[in-house]
């Protein structure tokens, strides 16, 4: 990824025969990023052919689903080449443009220390998954199960720059060691 960039989705795959796509959010305001006639920046893999800025066609939700089409791409042809590009936002873009400050992405999250409230280490935060009704950070604990956390401030009250603070309520984290998760 370019130094300095925000991923907001992350494109899947096509949907029906007229370019649009499927995509995996990474931004708290889609309504927002995804306007019609936006001019998004790409990240692709080199010889991919995706161009290097997208322009927001339309946006619609299908079923909880957020499709996007793009005016350089007609039809399901040209939307298959674009699955797993990244529609990308210029940090210092992103810091000028009046969004929220309390705004975590994932890039900011990811190799973070999880600490309890007595500064106890126990595990790194490897992922965010981003929820209808509430964001949740993934983390492996020091035991090497996998759990998740919800991203809400009454469980996460810190994000420092080298950790988070994470109040789990009792028995969160047994949960997903008894599933094997």
């Amino acid at each position: 990824m370019t130094e300095g960039a925000i991923v907001l989705a992350r494109i899947g795959k096509p949907h029906g025969l007229h370019g649009e796509v499927t995509v995996q959010l990474h931004t708290d305001e889609p309504e927002r990023r995804f306007a019609v006639g936006a001019v998004l920046d790409t990240e692709a893999r080199p010889g991919s052919g995706v161009p290097r800025q997208l322009t927001i066609r339309s946006t619609r939700v299908h079923r909880g689903i957020w499709l996007l089409a793009f005016e350089e791409v007609p039809d399901r042809t040209g939307a298959e080449g674009l699955r797993d590009a990244r529609l990308v936002l210029d940090a210092a873009e992103a810091d000028s443009d009046g969004s929220d400050d309390e705004a975590f992405y994932e890039e900011e999250l990811v190799g973070l220390e999880v600490r309890d409230r007595d500064g106890a280490v126990i595990g790194v935060v490897t992922g965010l998954e981003l929820g209808a009704a509430q964001d949740r950070l993934v983390v492996e604990l020091s035991d090497g199960v996998t759990a998740t956390v919800p991203f809400v401030a009454a469980i996460v009250p810190t994000v420092a720059s080298d950790h988070v603070v994470v109040e789990a309520p009792p028995g969160l984290f047994d949960l997903f060691r008894e599933s094997g998760a």
